[in-house]
């Protein structure tokens, strides 16, 4: 050190003991804001992310929860046999209603068919179910409602592209030319001025459109100088002439014919059904009560809700006896060995093996080697109840663990035995722990996958289980399977029954949450 620096440090002013400490206070404090200020920052990132995260899922669900339906009324006599009435009967008489709704949609093979592809074929199994229970229907007058389509249904709630209304004014003459279109020309002074800027508006290629004219809806085929050019697509055809200044109305439909399953002709017949109060959105009670299907818009979750009983059920009758009393012998009457270490570092170890392996485990010994049958609940709850098991010891052992010494040794030394005061005075006291962690491990079994993946309850159920050992799936495989599907309909469909296992999932946490505050014992 050099006599400069030496000078310089004995020049400067010496601090006190008081100051010292201060200083030392102020960096402390300092220290600690900053710490509860990442803490703070952390917890704000998380709770950020998942309320994004269910946001995002709950804003895709919400239209799975509703359905648009088509009123279909049939005329006594118009079913034979309600007792043996086929789908192919039903979907004939359905169809011959609609026929005589829109009987245009009979002039050609391509209206007809878009005419049957307003509602899925399996979708008059409801009225099939319902004849069954009440067959004197057929003798009089009974309305029903099938569901439309899935394209249909996602297009009116405006889910596949947007449907902007437009008023265009009063219809001017409408004539038909050479080439079978016609020709609306505008009875107000602006010459379908809103239509024009309309237009003007999107920029690019002109949007699809539709046209109302008197009850009929016609596609936009071209605009001729003051003038639209149509093509007849559904409604009863207006008398040529003027139109004694009639409202014409418009559609946008959005989207061009080759980026959608359905056709302008559908659109229009659905817009003319929906204008006259054939087609009610309600609430879709097809989610809860149909099993699996091919068909996004009559899918439903109650086969796999049946068979996530049943294979919780069989996870409950494997797992919780065999961990508890497991827990019960190791913290209270194994004798401190090697052994006895070796078995809980190795549960400890099996609490953190991925889920996979004891699929695997399931699929090579209760499939290969005895023979069980695949896809159901009795051999997914035991692969289940494997996966769990080590869990409910761990939190079993930690609840005997958290009883005070001084209860076993209060009922020892009242002339209790061991046994005595392990179950009747011990266990009771921990319950409420037991029970908490049982359910969180059954919780975290519910939302398994990968296991049942490789036992097979991947496969296609459409019936209801009515025993563990029917064929079944669960919700997490049903997620994943109703994810894959092709079509568009099956996004809603799957943030649905995500928003439903969170909901039971989060009832299971707090079930437990509630159990252990209200019997747990503070010491």
């Amino acid at each position: 050190m050099s006599l400069k620096s030496i000078a310089k440090r004995m020049t400067e002013p010496v601090s006190s003991p008081n100051e010292i400490r201060t200083a030392h206070l102020r960096r402390r404090h300092r220290a600690e804001r900053r710490f509860k200020f990442y803490g703070q920052a952390a917890i704000a990132v998380a709770v950020s992310f998942l309320i994004i995260l269910l946001i995002s899922i709950a804003g895709k669900a919400t239209s799975a929860f509703s359905r648009h339906m088509l009123i279909v009324d049939f005329a006594p006599g118009a079913l034979t046999s309600p007792q043996t009435a086929s789908v192919e009967e039903l979907n004939i008489a359905a169809r011959e209603y609609l026929l005589s709704l829109l009987p245009e949609a009979d002039a050609t093979p391509a209206a007809r068919e878009d005419l049957n592809q307003l509602t899925p074929r399996l979708a008059v199994r409801a009225i099939q179910k319902r004849l069954s229970r009440t067959p004197e229907l057929v003798e009089q007058h009974f309305e029903t409602a099938i569901a439309l389509s899935d394209e249909l249904d996602l297009y009116l709630k405006h889910e596949a592209a947007t449907l902007e209304r437009l008023d265009l004014g009063p219809a001017g003459r409408f004539a038909q030319t050479r080439t079978d279109t016609f020709r609306l020309t505008d009875g107000g002074p602006d010459g379908f001025g809103a239509l024009y800027d309309r237009l003007a508006m999107g920029g690019g290629p002109a949007p699809d459109l539709l046209v109302s004219v008197n009850g009929a809806w016609f596609g936009l085929n071209r605009i001729s100088g003051a003038a639209l050019e149509l093509v007849h697509l559904a409604g009863p055809m207006p008398a040529l002439g003027e139109q004694a200044n009639a409202p014409i109305k418009a559609v946008v439909l959005g989207s061009a014919p080759t980026d959608r399953a359905i056709s302008n002709r559908q659109i229009a017949m659905v817009l003319l059904l929906q204008d006259a109060g054939l087609i009610e959105r309600r609430f879709n009670t097809s989610l809860f009560t149909n099993s699996d299907s091919t068909y996004p818009e009559l899918a439903g979750i109650a086969a796999a809700m049946l068979g996530s009983l049943f294979t919780m059920l069989m996870t409950a009758i494997l797992a919780l006896p065999v961990g508890v009393m497991a827990a019960i012998y190791l913290e209270e009457f194994a004798k401190k060995t090697w052994i006895t270490r070796l078995i809980e570092v190795n549960i400890n170890n099996l609490a953190a093996v991925p889920s996979i392996i004891f699929g695997l485990l399931g699929a090579a010994v209760f499939l290969n080697t005895f023979g069980m049958p695949r896809s159901v609940p009795l051999v997914g709850g035991l692969v289940l109840g494997l996966l769990v098991l080590p869990t409910i010891i761990i939190a079993s052992r930690a609840a005997l663990r958290s009883v005070p010494p001084s209860v076993r040794d209060a009922a020892l030394g009242l002339g209790a035995s061991r046994s005595q005061a392990v179950f009747h005075h011990v266990l009771p006291l921990a319950t409420p722990g037991i029970l908490t962690g049982a359910i969180i491990a059954m919780a975290r079994a519910l939302g398994e996958t990968a296991p049942l993946l490789l036992i097979g309850m991947v496969a296609f159920i459409s019936e209801v289980p009515s025993a563990p050992d029917d064929e079944a799936t669960v919700l997490p495989v049903l997620i994943y399977k109703w994810f894959s599907g092709a079509e568009r309909a099956w996004d809603p469909m799957t943030s649905a029954l995500i928003v439903i296992l969170l909901a039971v999932l989060v009832t299971m946490n707090l079930v437990a949450v509630l159990l252990r505050r209200r019997f747990e014992k503070r010491w």
